[in-house]
């Protein structure tokens, strides 16, 4: 009778022990993923703006077509990326899609404001300046964002692969999930966006 209560008592404190488990690694799943949305709402301010950013700089910058419709198909990229990723945070191909689309709007972006540097009447141009204010603020909310949801999938793949969840995580379908980082080192800095 006691050899049965210790059994009991064995089994229902594994089974315990492995709900706990599963719930931390739904919370922290879902915490990465909810950090990523604020990622996906920053993204989606920028893709937004950039519009308008090319509107305007295009009567000013006639001659440099190229550049302002190679920032669009960047954009535009990266728009599809983000919609991919935004669907499937966790995992890996769709981050790493959206981070390489990422690097290419960001010298795309760069390439502009480089070329845009050359025009005085377009760098005084109020409504250029106030896009490319937003711009920035939203590049610096990007930033942030972003290190936020490195944090939490840091804290969701060390759960993960801590003992014994790295027994049962694959299993369970806890995937390892991907960072969200900028590979050109060139871009990894917001943009200096300065129009006065």
């Amino acid at each position: 009778m006691i050899g049965m209560i210790i059994l009991l008592v064995v089994v229902v404190g594994v089974a315990l022990y492995a709900v706990g488990l599963y719930n931390n690694l739904v919370k922290l799943q879902n915490r990465f993923e909810n950090a990523f949305a604020q990622i996906d709402v920053q993204l989606k301010r920028r893709y937004d703006l950039i519009p308008n950013l090319v509107e305007t700089a295009k009567a000013y910058l006639k001659h440099e077509r190229e550049t302002l419709e190679a920032v669009i198909a960047a954009r535009n990229q990266a728009a599809a990326a983000r919609e991919e990723a935004a669907q499937k945070p966790g995992d890996a191909n769709a981050m790493k899609g959206l981070m390489g689309a990422e690097t290419l709007l960001g010298g795309a972006l760069g390439r502009l404001f480089a070329v845009a540097e050359a025009y005085p009447d377009l760098k005084a141009n109020q409504n250029m300046m106030q896009l490319s204010e937003e711009l920035t603020t939203t590049e610096n909310k990007i930033a942030f964002a972003r290190q936020a949801y490195n944090d939490s999938v840091m804290t969701y793949n060390v759960a993960r692969e801590s003992f014994p969840a790295v027994i049962v995580a694959p299993a369970l379908g806890f995937n390892e999930a991907e960072l969200f980082e900028i590979e050109d080192e060139a871009i990894r800095e917001a943009p200096q966006v300065s129009f006065s």
